[in-house]
């Protein structure tokens, strides 16, 4: 890196911020196989119970136009259109070959008039201003290069009286659990990962990238100064992950 060239964290790592997002995508290609398997794995089945925390604080309705960034395999877009009769989502992710993992699942086709797959970034977006309804970005958002440059452009794609919802994983209060909780994820998901998915560094980064991401009172004010407002959040298995919500008025 030269000196006059900006730098970001991956996982631990400080690199180039142009050379983060290829390094994300290197990582989500890899592990797009296996990557539902995985999250099973890793959480005990737990991240679908925060998912559902997600759409009951939603509560989506009929005829919604959903973007689902960093959307992956599609789990949050099945989920919204779900229990909204009539409406519409957007999977929209960096990565292709996540986006095709999802096509392939059995809801996809179920839902196909209901659904689209684009490739996008977060801090560019495809989509014109005022067009959705709802934004959400689930395990997605601590991966940007620039998290503010994200929120910004969630707040410019969402419609007046448009809602974000963010689901991220979080920071414990306590520092003994945070310590337990650190233990298993550094000493076990890397296994995990090199078993389930024969790719231990792509793991070992996700976890550090846990780390790395703002407590729940910063990442909050972050989303306040993007735009939004009444900005809440609640802790989701005491802070092991957390939902954050703003609004567009």
């Amino acid at each position: 890196m030269t000196q006059d060239e900006k730098t970001t964290h991956f996982g631990f790592q400080t690199v180039a911020e142009d050379d983060k997002a290829g390094m994300v995508h290197g990582v989500f290609t890899n592990v797009a196989s296996k990557y539902d398997v995985m999250n099973d794995v890793m959480s005990v089945g737990i991240h679908r119970i925060w998912k559902e925390a997600m759409m009951d604080w939603l509560a989506p309705r009929p005829d919604q136009r959903l973007l689902d960034v960093a959307g992956g395999t599609g789990d949050v877009s099945f989920k919204f259109l779900g229990r909204a009769p009539g409406a519409n989502a957007v999977v929209c992710d960096m990565t292709e070959s996540m986006l095709v993992a999802g096509s392939q699942r059995a809801e996809a086709s179920n839902m196909a008039e209901h659904l689209d797959w684009v490739v996008g970034d977060a801090m560019a977006l495809p989509f014109a201003d005022n067009s959705f309804d709802v934004y959400t970005i689930s395990f997605g958002i601590r991966n940007v290069t620039r998290i503010p440059d994200a929120l910004k452009e969630a707040y410019r794609v969402l419609r007046p009286g448009g809602r974000l919802m963010v689901l991220e994983f979080s920071q414990l209060p306590n520092a003994a659990m945070q310590k337990a909780y650190d233990l298993y994820s550094f000493n076990v998901i890397p296994r995990m990962g090199k078993l389930i998915a024969n790719d231990a560094d792509s793991y070992q980064y996700l976890v550090e990238s846990i780390r790395k991401f703002p407590d729940q009172e910063t990442f909050a004010t972050m989303i306040r100064t993007a735009g939004f407002e009444n900005v809440k959040y609640r802790n989701l298995s005491m802070g092991i992950a957390a939902l954050h919500s703003g609004w567009k008025i």
